[in-house]
């Protein structure tokens, strides 16, 4: 009852706020609320406590780059994942194999992730300190080694291919399919 009643006193405020004559001193010019082209976006999608782009102008496309896992048996899977997107949430998306048991909050090593080619290992930011922190606990480390919350999709790593190891400190890759939370 009080996220409702909190819900319509916030939503009453902010239609009174842009709907409210303004000062004849004032040279801001007043739009109806449905010609505003900020707060449109707003108006045609609910509400939530999740960040996102509001202000984003209504149907437009994100750029997607192309994507290579290889599990620990050499299959392969390409998938196409939208830039700002991390290899944690893309491989979660589409089914891929890999753990993240903090579900990205940089707290385990269970997405770790071995980029193939060291042209695009160099491409990627660099590490930070708590990232290196978690790969340091991460199975089967190697010179290329990331995680994959860390790893965000941008133009310049189109086509990175990345390999699973087969196991995390958590599970053993030995027919054990752990499913992303």
């Amino acid at each position: 009852m009080y996220i409702s009643k909190f819900s319509q006193l916030g939503a009453r405020a902010v239609k009174n706020f842009i709907e409210a004559p303004l000062a004849s001193t004032s040279r801001v010019l007043h739009l109806p609320l449905d010609q505003n082209r900020y707060l449109l976006p707003l108006m045609q999608k609910s509400f939530t406590t999740a960040a996102d782009n509001a202000f984003e102008e209504p149907n437009e496309e994100k750029q997607k780059i192309s994507v290579t896992f290889v599990d620990n048996d050499g299959e392969e899977k390409n998938i196409k994942v939208p830039v700002g997107m991390s290899m944690l949430e893309a491989a979660h998306e589409n089914d891929v194999e890999l753990e993240g048991a903090c579900e990205g909050s940089l707290a385990c090593s269970t997405c770790h992730v071995i980029v193939m080619d060291v042209d695009y290992y160099n491409k990627l930011e660099d590490p930070t300190d708590e990232e290196n922190d978690m790969l340091d606990l991460a199975f089967g480390l190697s010179e290329t080694s990331r995680l994959g919350c860390q790893i965000i999709a941008n133009p310049d790593i189109d086509g990175i291919r990345l390999a699973i190891p087969a196991a995390t400190r958590n599970f053993a890759a030995d027919g054990y399919k752990p499913k992303p939370h």
